[in-house]
Formats: C-alpha cells, structure tokens, sequence
C-alpha cells in the first residue's frame, strides 16, 4: 500500500490493478453489504457507513494513481488520461 501512495507502481498496475480491480471490487462488495443491511433492518446510518467502507481505499488508489502518473515515463497522454479516467471513476464508484 505504501508503494501504491507513494506512485512507486507503474501506472498501468496502480491504474488497472489497484484502482479498477480491487476498488470496483470493493465497492461492490460494500454495496452489497449495504443493500443487505436495508433489507435485513439494520439501522439506515449503519448500512450507509458500510456502503462509505471503501472510501479511505479508494483515496489512496487515487492519489497513487496521480502520482504513478507523474511519474510515467511514457506518452504524456496516458498519464493524462489515466488521472481523468480515475476522477471518473471515483465518482462513479461513490455513487453506485
């Protein structure tokens, strides 16, 4: 995880591996959970915080992913695109 912070990750990994991957994957799974939780009569608030669950993951695949980007020795583009496609992404993520 710190090598992910840290943009240590080549961008492709942090980008496809570590943010889309394993963040759309937990957000799934907190969706569930969250839906589960409504049906089952947990309390609102208490259903609404696991669905929020993968919010500090999700920070840190971002950030490593602009920094990841910083560092990308390839075509500008790329590093470009991945940070417009991860702020599309979190805010996808968020709402779903």
């Amino acid at each position: 995880m710190l090598a992910l912070w840290n943009g240590q990750i080549p961008l492709a990994r942090a980008f496809w591996e570590y943010a889309i991957l394993w963040g759309t994957t937990l957000n799934i799974a907190a969706t569930v959970g969250a839906l589960a939780g409504f049906v089952l009569g947990l309390p609102d608030v208490l259903a609404f915080a696991v669905h929020l669950l993968p919010l500090p993951y999700m920070f840190v695949a971002v950030v490593g992913v602009y920094r990841s980007a910083a560092r990308y020795a390839g075509a500008p583009f790329w590093a470009s695109a991945a940070q417009v496609a991860i702020g599309i992404w979190v805010g996808l993520m968020v709402l779903v």
